[in-house]
């Protein structure tokens, strides 16, 4: 597959990390495969983990393709890089079809990325998560890869102003070892182990994260931050979605 687009995008983002001194901790590369598809699935932090999450698949040799919102590809600069890089639209109205793309993708050997929460958590904990990357996996006989992102919050997250021009701020990138669920196994069971590969991931993350002043907003409340508790997130996420609701309905 000829790669045009993807390539000089990840030497731009490369080249800005190094003008911006980002420090990065990437760990577990060697757990993707050198060749073959894969689902890897990770935490949701910010709104740059896209980018985090491709650059801890780079040492591998990898390039991810990502499972992303159709309104970002309606979007007239970011439309045309995310269909170049060959980046899978999600329609949640017509959830099958998508679906059905990231199996061709994983069939024809591509590692698909997924953030199964599907929004940013604002507690910074792991949110909820549904089977779809399990079945996905059993669908396509490729491995489940769990990752978890930290750091990126601090840049650009839900609900905070963007501080994209920060020097020398701290990301961790964790990948775990590969997950292999088959056709026949209780999908939920496997979801519970998925959800609790990522929460050890993005725990450990946490923990030894280099910068950990107490009480900072963008530290988890059982660290001593003062982000929402996953419960207080869970309200305000709850409230969102009633507002976008009743601007649908007035719009229509």
């Amino acid at each position: 597959m000829t790669e045009v687009v993807y390539p000089p995008v990840i030497k731009a983002a490369l080249a800005v990390f190094r003008t911006l001194g980002l420090r990065f901790r990437i760990e577990g590369s060697e757990h993707l495969p050198k060749t073959g598809g894969a689902v890897l699935v990770s935490n949701h932090v910010s709104y740059l983990d896209f980018i985090f999450v491709g650059l801890g698949a780079y040492p591998a040799k990898r390039l991810v393709r990502f499972m992303a919102k159709k309104e970002v590809f309606d979007h007239k600069v970011s439309g045309p890089l995310m269909r170049g890089m060959k980046h899978i639209p999600v329609d949640r109205e017509a959830g099958a079809a998508s679906f059905k793309a990231a199996l061709t993708a994983l069939k024809d050997g591509e590692v698909v990325g997924v953030f199964a929460e599907a929004t940013i958590s604002r507690s910074f904990e792991v949110k909820e998560i549904k089977s779809g990357a399990v079945r996905m996996a059993v669908a396509s006989k490729t491995p489940m890869i769990p990752m978890a992102v930290w750091g990126g919050q601090r840049l650009w997250t839900k609900g905070r102003p963007r501080r994209l021009f920060q020097r020398r701020v701290p990301i961790t990138i964790l990948i775990g070892e590969p997950m292999y669920p088959k056709r026949g196994d209780d999908y939920d069971q496997w979801t519970t182990d998925l959800h609790a590969a990522m929460s050890a991931l993005v725990e450990k993350a946490q923990r030894e994260y280099p910068d950990l002043p107490p009480g900072v907003w963008w530290q988890p409340a059982y660290l001593g931050g003062s982000a929402p508790t996953p419960e207080e997130a869970a309200a305000l996420d709850a409230k969102e979605a009633e507002e976008r609701k009743a601007k649908r309905l007035a719009a229509e």
